[in-house]
């Protein structure tokens, strides 16, 4: 049974950081690229991050380019993002997934990712 947990949301204010963790079980962790989407209050969810299976490869939303960064640690199962200079915008429900693939493919489409987590909240406040 796959599972995947989220964890490190709270509130912060803007300009300051935290880092997201994702904690994988059910699957050969390393055989998935594996992403991170965000969801606001009614819009849709949008892909934030996707990091290949051995972590050679990552892509980003232009919204978060040079302010997050994904990592991994296939020997713990786990998926990080770390956040920086966050900003009220970037409020959501954030959410990692695994994907059907090993090299980020139409990573941002909710389409290629097979198992969600439950999420975690972040609030940035101005």
């Amino acid at each position: 049974q796959v599972q995947l947990v989220e964890s490190g949301g709270g509130s912060v204010q803007a300009d300051g950081s935290l880092t997201l963790s994702c904690t994988a079980s059910g699957f050969r962790f390393d055989d998935s690229s594996m992403g991170w989407f965000r969801q606001a209050p009614g819009k849709p969810r949008e892909g934030v991050s996707c990091i290949s299976r051995w972590g050679r490869q990552t892509y980003y939303a232009d919204s978060v380019k040079g302010r997050f960064t994904i990592s991994r640690q296939n020997t713990k199962n786990s998926l990080y993002l770390q956040m920086n200079n966050l900003t009220p915008e970037d409020t959501a429900v954030y959410y990692c997934a695994r994907s059907t693939d090993y090299i980020c493919k139409d990573w941002s489409s909710t389409i290629q990712y097979t198992d969600w987590g439950q999420g975690t909240q972040v609030t940035v406040s101005s």
